[in-house]
């Protein structure tokens, strides 16, 4: 069975360029019947904190993503600790003791030289002595992974025919000199005991898959296939990352987006479908081919958004909306009707807020237009008012001053609202009732 992961640091709250993975690798899998598992990579202990990570599982759920299976990396340290083990004694893993000044000296000096800047292996040189003199000074080793240089290949799923020459890689570093982990080996130990069987990520980790494989192949495991997407970047091509508080999931969630306009921008931008809102998953499951995706950036622009959102509240039909128009006070008999007068004139569905407050009042109303507000008064049909009301009040304020057009309709707007833009007054008037209508009509603040 087809299983994917996404696997996020709980080092911040998640952010739109986190959606995109998140969502190819959920939609992936509904769309192959497959399982989805969210794994925590929490082995950072100074940055992961237990806040962060059940903001993620509420974001995710806020997208549409349940997981199918969950775990978190900083269980599973007996795991990683038998894999490395396995890893020493084959020799693939090697302990190094130059400290970050010195390698960096080194590195400068070859790039001096016109050398490539990759770690010459001089820990392998050394003998036994050498090493437990180090050891006496107090250093303690950090490992790395012997690289095999040769070119790893593979077919990716979304960039085609991939490959990585690992002889231009110095021997990654995969476990710190205080004894933890950096991502490489426990993402692979991870992957392999869950049975993974499609990593799908951002592009910028192309070669670590080139290191992953090999280790892979190390741990005499299954290689499990690649895709590498693009990223997300701001309008002006600016990475994203977890300090753009605006973009982050919670904070999109919190100024009243729709998580399916999120979701249908996350994914669909830089993709060969056309960038629209799909308020489905299995819908947008079905539109996306991981091989029509882009190689280009993929630009994110909130202005989009807001537009995607707005033509989603423009179709929502009333009972998606039902709910929050009943925490914002709107009784359930009126709600029907006021959504229909209102959703039009929304971006977004807690704006709806302030047009039952102009509904409800209390309104100041503005008379710019005495002789007209006059003729309005004394032609006010009868309650209680329908749908047809506003058509034939309006029609007979016409034959009574002549007015027509904004001349006719922008003096009764500013009195019954107090604003000179807002909802269709055909379906608003109803709802305003005609006590509120009269009072306003006469300069009341209700």
């Amino acid at each position: 069975m087809t299983l994917v992961r996404f696997a996020p640091s709980p080092t911040g709250y998640l952010h739109i360029g986190n959606a995109r993975p998140a969502l190819l690798n959920a939609l992936f899998a509904r769309r192959h019947g497959g399982r989805f598992l969210l794994r925590l990579d929490d082995t950072d202990r100074a940055r992961s904190t237990e806040a962060f990570a059940q903001a993620a599982r509420e974001d995710l759920a806020w997208l549409g993503i349940v997981p199918d299976l969950f775990a978190r990396q900083s269980e599973r340290k007996a795991q990683h600790d038998a894999a490395a083990e396995r890893l020493k004694a084959a020799g693939r893993l090697y302990p190094c003791y130059e400290t970050p000044e010195e390698l960096e000296r080194r590195r400068k000096r070859q790039l001096g030289r016109g050398q490539p800047p990759i770690y010459d292996r001089a820990a392998l040189k050394l003998t036994a002595e050498e090493r437990a003199a180090l050891e006496a000074e107090g250093r303690t080793p950090h490992w790395r992974f012997l690289l095999e240089h040769r070119t790893v290949a593979w077919d990716d799923l979304v960039r085609g025919p991939a490959h990585i020459d690992c002889a231009s890689l110095s021997d990654p570093v995969l476990i710190r000199a205080d004894g933890t982990y950096l991502y490489t080996l426990p993402s692979v130990v991870d992957d392999i005991d869950f049975g993974i069987t499609h990593v799908i990520r951002g592009e910028d980790h192309v070669t670590n898959t080139g290191v992953q494989v090999q280790i892979f192949e190390a741990l005499d495991a299954a290689v499990p296939v690649f895709g590498h997407h693009n990223l997300l970047t701001t309008a002006d091509g600016e990475g994203l990352s977890k300090r753009l508080g605006h973009l982050s999931l919670r904070g999109l969630r919190e100024a009243g987006y729709e998580p399916s306009a999120v979701r249908s921008l996350a994914v669909l931008t830089g993709s060969a479908e056309s960038v629209r809102a799909v308020p489905g998953l299995d819908e947008l499951a079905q539109l996306i081919d991981l091989s029509e995706i882009s190689r280009a950036p993929a630009r994110f622009d909130e202005a989009d958004l807001d537009g995607l959102n707005a033509r989603l509240v423009h179709e929502m039909p009333f009972a998606a909306a039902a709910n929050r128009l009943r925490e914002m006070g709107v009784p359930d008999e009126r709600a029907d009707a006021f959504w229909l007068a209102v959703r039009a004139n929304l971006g977004k569905v807690s704006e709806a807020a302030e047009w039952w407050r102009v509904v409800e009042g209390p309104v100041t109303p503005k008379l710019d237009d005495p002789a007209l507000i006059e003729a309005a008064q004394e032609t006010l049909p009868a309650g209680p008012f329908d749908e047809t009301t506003w058509k034939t009040w309006t029609g007979e304020i016409r034959a009574r001053t002549g007015a027509k057009g904004r001349a006719l309709f922008m003096p009764l707007r500013l009195a019954l609202t107090g604003l000179d833009h807002g909802p269709d007054l055909a379906g608003l008037l109803p709802l305003i009732g005609r006590e509120r209508t009269l009072a306003r009509l006469a300069g009341e603040t209700c």
